[in-house]
């Protein structure tokens, strides 16, 4: 993880909201983001890719974007693509390994 955003204590802190557990984190495989750095440039505009942990009723809901669909006009370079499908296996394992 290259990031961690604690969503509840800034909102509390910046507005005095109060809202539940919601943490926003940034991940990102260093090999991966390597090799999409190098086939196109622009991928730094979409990365890292975030993935959300939050309080949902009395569950912990794990949600992660989709690194093809974030993608956009960059997924008709072969290279980017292919990067950001692996990306998305890893993702989807440590997802269902949370279960």
């Amino acid at each position: 993880m290259l990031t961690q955003i604690d969503v509840k204590t800034i909102l509390k802190e910046k507005i005095s909201v109060d809202f539940r557990r919601y943490v926003i984190l940034g991940a990102c495989n260093p090999a991966l983001a390597h090799r999409a750095l190098s086939a196109n440039a622009d991928v730094g505009l979409l990365l890292p890719y975030n993935i959300t942990v939050q309080e949902a009723r009395d569950e912990i809901l794990v949600t992660a974007v989709n690194p093809i669909q974030m993608l956009g006009v960059l997924q008709e370079d072969p290279a980017v693509k292919a990067v950001a499908v692996e990306a998305r296996a890893k993702l989807e394992r440590a997802i269902s390994s949370l279960k």
